[in-house]
């Protein structure tokens, strides 16, 4: 029987955007999208799907992508079908754009809850956009279902997945009962790249869409519990002082005269 593997990936900003079209609007606390630069999926959560994809090559597997989000670029959300993914199911509503960690976990809880069941629950060690980490770890706890996280490397076995853990110094190797939800890190390695075919193939496919009706939620479900006070660019200032001598070795000296001066040393 073919496993079912569900993952949660996230529409994020370009971690690439320069710095100077990125812009931050304070009286609402969002950041204003910056003109001729698309979002991408967010990376860790490309790695998250490679590790299913890899499942798939190494037997039988079907692999669906669930995103909850707002604005979807579908150019953006039909990279992983291209990547060889087997469907793509969107929760789309423009409630989502001010709900928090908490919110999030409810809306894919319940899209796993309807789409489901599945063997594993993938997903990227945290996204680009916050960098918390927190949605993978709520939806294990909302799900009532183990957890494993910073995997770099994935492998079901009967009835449990083996995992390679990334640690700073090396790896850990630890099992747990499927189904399960699972973290994966850049450890992994690069995510393949979509094929013409796989490009091909993708834009025939059309996602799937579910409403709050349809996952069973209410705006008032998804109030956030969490509250964002300021969001701002953060100002940084620099001074920089040439110290020049007649040559290396007495400009070397007057450095050291001019840090002792300044209590540097």
């Amino acid at each position: 029987m073919a496993l079912r593997i569900a993952v949660c990936v996230k529409q994020v900003p370009d971690p690439e955007t320069p710095a100077s079209a990125f812009k931050v609007d304070e009286s609402v606390n969002r950041i204003v999208p910056a003109p001729g630069i698309p979002p991408v999926v967010n990376g860790f959560d490309l790695h998250a799907v490679e590790a299913a994809l890899r499942i798939k090559d190494a037997g039988d597997a079907e692999v669906i992508i669930l995103a909850a989000g707002n604005d979807f670029v579908m150019d953006v959300m039909k990279k992983p079908l291209s990547m060889g993914a087997d469907a793509l199911v969107l929760a789309e509503d423009p409630i989502f754009e001010d709900i928090d960690a908490v919110g999030t976990v409810k809306v894919l809880a319940a899209m796993i809850e309807k789409t489901g069941p599945f063997d594993l629950i993938l997903g990227g060690r945290q996204a680009s956009d916050w960098d918390q980490a927190h949605v993978p770890l709520g939806l294990a706890e909302k799900l009532g279902l183990p957890s494993v996280t910073l995997a770099r490397n994935v492998e079901p076995q009967d009835g449990v997945v083996r995992i390679e853990r990334a640690l700073t110094d090396g790896y850990q190797v630890v099992e747990a009962p499927i189904p399960a939800v699972v973290t994966v890190s850049n450890e992994l390695g690069e995510a393949r790249y979509p094929t013409l075919r796989g490009i091909m193939a993708a834009s025939r496919k059309q996602p799937e869409r579910l409403t709050l009706d349809e996952l069973g939620l209410t705006a008032n479900d998804l109030k956030p519990d969490l509250s964002l006070r300021r969001l701002f660019i953060p100002e940084s200032e620099s001074q920089v002082e040439i110290i020049e001598g007649e040559d290396e070795a007495d400009a070397g000296r007057k450095l050291a005269l001019r840090l002792r001066e300044l209590n540097l040393i």
